[in-house]
């Protein structure tokens, strides 16, 4: 086998489901404390389109859990309070648990992504009533529904 000491250009990595440059110069993965990875609620994403031009468009589940995997924990931000959410993020998306710092946000800076878990509720159609663990009843009254948005700011 011989050596080759010919240099072989730079090429970004490109994440296939998301299109976007992996690595920076120094070879880490894409997100920094400056532009850091936001993850919205319904309530935490209307605070953050005060300003500028957006783009947003429908993510699968996996898509979200891929974006999320390949942020350093330290490059996401939480700007919700919501349990509930932290719950279909990691039990039901099946993403490992992380402890990601929460912060209110009011403006998205150009450029700066942001994952967002949309609840969808409906009133349920049928309302059974069933016998709790403890032996107390409980009524369904309402389905509960999510889905996942990537938003962008543009300008």
């Amino acid at each position: 086998m011989q050596n080759s000491n010919k240099k072989v250009p730079f090429k970004p990595a490109l994440c296939i489901l998301c299109n976007k440059n992996l690595f920076g110069e120094v070879g880490l993965v894409k997100g920094s404390k400056d532009l850091p990875l936001l993850l919205l609620d319904n309530s935490s994403m209307m605070s953050v389109l005060n300003k500028g031009e957006f783009k947003c468009n429908n993510l699968t589940f996996e898509e979200a859990k891929h974006m999320l995997d390949i942020h350093n924990e330290e490059d996401i931000l939480r700007c919700f309070n919501n349990t509930d959410i932290e719950t279909i993020i990691f039990d039901y998306l099946g993403i490992r648990r992380r402890n990601f710092t929460y912060k209110h946000i009011r403006n998205m800076r150009p450029g700066q992504d942001a994952i967002v878990f949309k609840l969808y509720i409906t009133p349920s159609e049928t309302q059974p009533v069933i016998q709790a663990d403890d032996g107390v009843e409980a009524k369904k009254i309402q389905n509960c529904y999510v889905y996942c948005q990537h938003l962008m700011r543009i300008t």
